[in-house]
């Protein structure tokens, strides 16, 4: 027994490295995210023995993970700036792709649901989003302008408003406007009761946004524009705004990105949104992952549109601060 071993073992060497070789190969393949079912097919035995040997599996993945990272990491340090930041978009959205994918997705599900889902459910979320980011940036240019008043009136008022409307949550204020107002006699239907929540929600943290942009010009701006013969709303429009705008955009512009995915809330009365939508139409056909990521990948290129208008926006008021 032992010499017929002896003299096979260049054969059982051969195997063991070609096995070796596949089980390699097979662990890589699962590394970049490709099926189980399909890599079984091809390599079976490679397959069965990194079953056998999970700890060998682990340690040959985690070399061939390391091992692409550095000549990825190489790869990018010969690329300019800006094709870095594509390159890097790129790769990561591409593994982003491969983890959906890993989760057994139904596209064609998808594909017909989709349509449905931007023409009625994108449409319904911009408006809302929309007409509150607009009455939301009103109510803040009014509660900074109340903060920084002398009257204890005004004063007071403004910052109860904010400390009320900062410290409960804003699913909580949906719920009490849309139910509690007509407990009173006021009959809302759902989506003015959305907006009207987050336009309130939003409008006390965007209040200080506005206060924090106006104080952070100097003085000397106010008094000059008063020797000039401004009165305090002219001094506060032409003068005052326009240079705080520079320190007020940025996070004003990250509110404004909140509320586009705060405004799924308003689903839970019943209003057609992107996540409602989502929850309804996943439910047919018990797909309910496929819309969520569905829904998920519509947020996103909602989110880059307003993350481009807000670097647009920075722009322009930096170039007018600079003159």
């Amino acid at each position: 027994m032992l010499g017929k071993l002896i003299l096979n073992y260049p054969e059982a060497a051969r195997r063991m490295g070609l096995l070796l070789i596949a089980a390699l190969i097979v662990t890589g393949l699962y590394a970049l995210g490709i099926s189980s079912a399909w890599i079984g097919k091809i390599f079976p035995a490679a397959v069965d023995w990194l079953k056998e040997n999970k700890q060998f599996g682990r340690l040959v993945s985690a070399v061939i993970i390391t091992f692409i990272l550095a000549v990825n990491w190489a790869l990018l340090q010969l690329l300019s700036r800006r094709q870095q930041i594509a390159a890097i978009w790129i790769e990561l959205f591409a593994l982003l792709m491969l983890f959906f994918y890993s989760f057994d997705l139904s596209i064609s599900f998808i594909a017909r649901k989709i349509g449905f889902m931007i023409s009625q459910g994108v449409v319904t979320t911009l408006f809302i989003s929309s007409i509150s980011i607009a009455i939301a940036t009103l109510i803040a240019l009014a509660g900074a302008i109340a903060k920084l008043s002398k009257n204890g009136v005004v004063y007071g008022i403004a910052t109860f408003y904010t400390s009320l409307f900062r410290g409960l949550p804003l699913l909580m204020q949906i719920y009490i406007i849309y139910l509690g107002l007509p407990q009173v006699g006021y009959v809302i239907s759902a989506i003015p009761a959305g907006i009207l929540a987050l336009s309130l929600c939003y409008g006390a943290y965007m209040t200080e946004i506005f206060r924090a942009g106006i104080e952070s010009i100097h003085r000397g701006q106010t008094e000059g524009a008063t020797a000039l013969g401004l009165g305090p709303n002219q001094t506060m429009f032409l003068v005052i705004l326009p240079q705080a705008m520079r320190v007020i955009v940025p996070p004003t512009g990250n509110q404004f990105i909140a509320m586009l995915k705060d405004s799924s809330l308003v689903s839970v009365v019943g209003v057609w949104e992107i996540m409602y939508l989502a929850r309804t139409q996943g439910q047919t056909e018990f797909r309910h992952i496929e819309m969520l990521i569905t829904a998920s990948m519509i947020y996103w290129v909602l989110s880059i549109g307003l993350e481009f208008i807000q670097s647009r926006i920075e722009a322009h008021f930096g170039r007018f601060n600079a003159r």
